[in-house]
């Protein structure tokens, strides 16, 4: 495994001040990179975004309590089944304009578009289980030790071998 840089393109005054900002004993910026190991035309893939997506059924983000404590985010997640659509979810984020998501779902979690990919042969398969969690976390503590470590465990059972987040 390698480390990355999570801060490489960033102008040095910026990525400076984001690392002075971040606490003691968090994330500071290196990202563990592990490869393929096999070519992406046999790989299963899964789709996570920080877009706050959840299923109709399921519970929203919790934007009322961020609300009531701004320096707080949802540390949850939610599960997204590839078959889902524009129709069947709802978008709840108070820093990401949600209207292009609800018009088109594929803008932020492209799960057409990965389909076709499928078909074409390009990846190996769509997992049957995407994520998406809420990427406001001013304290990211609970969403790295706990909630992804749930997803990851998911992943897994699902034999997804790479993933494509999409960042809001």
């Amino acid at each position: 495994m390698r480390e990355v840089d999570g801060f490489r393109f960033m102008p040095p005054s910026l990525g400076a001040w984001i690392r002075q900002s971040i606490r003691e004993g968090a994330y500071k910026g290196i990202i563990p990179w592990t490869p393929l190991k096999k070519p992406l035309a046999q790989s299963t893939m899964a789709l996570m975004t920080s877009a706050g997506i959840n299923m109709r059924n399921d519970p929203p983000f919790d934007m009322a309590r961020e609300k009531r404590e701004p320096t707080w985010g949802d540390p949850t997640h939610r599960e997204i089944p590839r078959q889902a659509t524009e129709k069947d979810v709802d978008v709840n984020h108070l820093h990401v304009n949600t209207e292009p998501i609800k018009a088109d779902l594929n803008v932020i979690l492209p799960l057409r578009r990965f389909e076709e990919f499928e078909a074409e042969g390009a990846i190996g398969r769509l997992a049957p289980t995407h994520y998406s969690y809420y990427g406001y976390q001013p304290n990211p503590s609970v969403l790295l030790q706990t909630t992804m470590p749930k997803v990851a465990a998911r992943m897994q059972a699902e034999g997804v071998e790479a993933v494509l987040l999409t960042p809001a």
